[in-house]
């Protein structure tokens, strides 16, 4: 089983697709004119504005649910393993994807605001809407749905709760089992609670467990000041094959920040474009800076926090493409949260391991609780009237299932299982971006110009002459008639 995992994920993320990603999110930095960079006033204060609705939720709500997904094992599980394969000089390009990728997620986000819907109450949408909205291909959009429902509900939720068991049975001893049953039995009460809940948990939740992450991350650095440079200089060094002891592994470097990067904050692979269409905004150019936000949040803050951790204090291992050492400072521990755990425990002796644990055990849980929201989207789109009830019922048992055998298998086929969910998502939702991308130039265009001109930027898809945006043409009726 897991050697054929591991041969489809040779295949899903080969070199050329690691190159592919980092081109698409390059081209959409250049077309954006490097929004990431010139709207990055507008992003961080369109997150605190926009209310919720009994339809929908605030810009804030949509943000924490989207950070939700992408703050999660990727930041310490994964950072520790892209610098366990690629070396100090991987941390680069996961801040590079990051930068780059910001353009990525605004396209998506933006897109999913264009064409969302409002299905039994509620703001719906992502990649299977506009991909049928804006491209046409029915089928195109029900084969993305389907693979996100499966990597969402069955192949993801392992790599999270895989990671909580470990660290709690690092930190304290506890069994996995018991770890998976506690899980399972919050994430019950929150899911059965419906969006909203998903909503309030994350809007709380995430904003309190980044903030006091990142925190400790400042008090170790601090307390090691003067390796700042050493450790700067290490990075750029071994991500351009310069330095010596990691200089014949630029290419695992690339590969692995690339991947890890992509996994953790998520840009371009489909799933923010989920949250960000639930949020109630005036234009969705908005929602888009949001999320693009989002990537900064995830990767140049949270996984540069893990980074910095470990370097500073050596707490990593590092092999060659052999599989040989290279470094070795943490012998028989493997690649993940073992790392970041023994990096805080030598600064704060007594006090790290317990700490990762928590701090993993709220980043994954979140994280799954995300993906829930994400299945719960795509079953929507599936299946529709009497049916859509049992179907979710359904989802939610499968999604508890898949969470709870997660905790108790091997942590190194729960990350190539949640490699292929992440591939096959990626692939999709990359071709369709790439096809649609126009609306959201437009988009984006058409919210400059209005702020050029003092306003409050409203969107007029018919006047923009984006079609299939239905909801915009009768939010945007619904305006003039509150005006007139």
């Amino acid at each position: 089983m897991e050697a054929f995992v591991n041969q489809l994920n040779g295949i899903l993320w080969s070199t050329p697709v690691i190159y592919i990603l980092l081109g698409v999110g390059l081209l959409f930095s250049i077309l954006t004119r490097f929004l990431q960079v010139r709207h990055i006033k507008d992003m961080v204060l369109l997150m605190f504005r926009g209310k919720s609705s009994a339809a929908g939720v605030s810009s804030f709500q949509a943000l924490s649910i989207a950070l939700s997904g992408r703050v999660g094992t990727g930041n310490i599980a994964g950072t520790a393993t892209a610098i366990a394969m690629g070396g100090p000089g991987a941390v680069f390009w996961m801040w590079t994807i990051a930068f780059i990728g910001a353009g990525s997620a605004f396209v998506e986000s933006t897109l999913a605001q264009i064409y969302k819907v409002k299905k039994d109450g509620v703001y719906r949408g992502g990649p299977a809407y506009y991909i049928e909205k804006g491209i046409g291909i029915k089928w195109f959009a029900v084969l993305f749905a389907i693979s996100t429902l499966l990597a969402m509900s069955l192949l993801m939720p392992g790599i999270q709760s895989n990671s909580i068991a470990l660290g709690m049975e690092n930190a304290f001893g506890i069994n996995k089992a018991v770890t998976g049953l506690v899980i399972v039995g919050l994430l019950a009460l929150i899911i059965f609670g419906g969006v909203k809940r998903i909503a309030t948990v994350a809007q709380y939740t995430v904003p309190f467990m980044a903030v006091g992450y990142i925190l400790v991350a400042l008090i170790i650095i601090g307390m090691n000041l003067g390796e700042l440079p050493g450790v700067i200089s290490l990075i750029f060094s071994s991500a351009f094959g310069a330095d010596s002891m990691f200089g014949g592994i630029i290419g695992s470097a690339i590969a692995w920040g690339v991947k890890r990067g992509i996994y953790s904050n998520e840009a371009g692979q489909g799933t923010g474009p989920h949250a960000a269409a639930a949020a109630e905004v005036s234009h969705p150019a908005k929602q888009g800076l949001v999320q693009a936000f989002s990537v900064y949040i995830d990767t140049l803050f949270v996984c540069s926090a893990t980074a910095f951790m470990i370097l500073f204090t050596g707490m990593f291992n590092t092999v060659g493409a052999d599989g040989t050492p290279i470094v070795e400072n943490l012998p028989g521990v493997e690649a993940g949260p073992g790392y970041t755990q023994a990096a805080v425990e030598s600064v704060l002796p007594g006090f790290g391991a317990g700490f990762v644990a928590v701090s993993l055990f709220f980043f994954a849980f979140t994280t799954i609780m995300a993906y829930y929201y994400m299945a719960e989207t795509n079953v929507a789109y599936l299946v529709s009237g009497k049916n859509s009830k049992i179907a979710m019922f359904v989802l939610k048992l499968v999604l508890l299932g898949a969470t709870f055998y997660g905790a108790v298998k091997t942590a190194g086929l729960a990350w190539a299982l949640g490699d292929v969910g992440l591939g096959l998502m990626v692939w999709l939702n990359v071709i369709a971006i790439l096809i649609l991308a126009k609306p959201a130039l437009i988009a984006l265009r058409d919210y400059e110009a209005q702020k050029k001109q003092g306003l409050d930027p409203v969107f007029n898809s018919k006047k923009l002459g984006i079609k299939n945006a239905e909801y915009w043409e009768e939010e945007y009726k619904h305006q003039e008639e509150k005006v007139s």
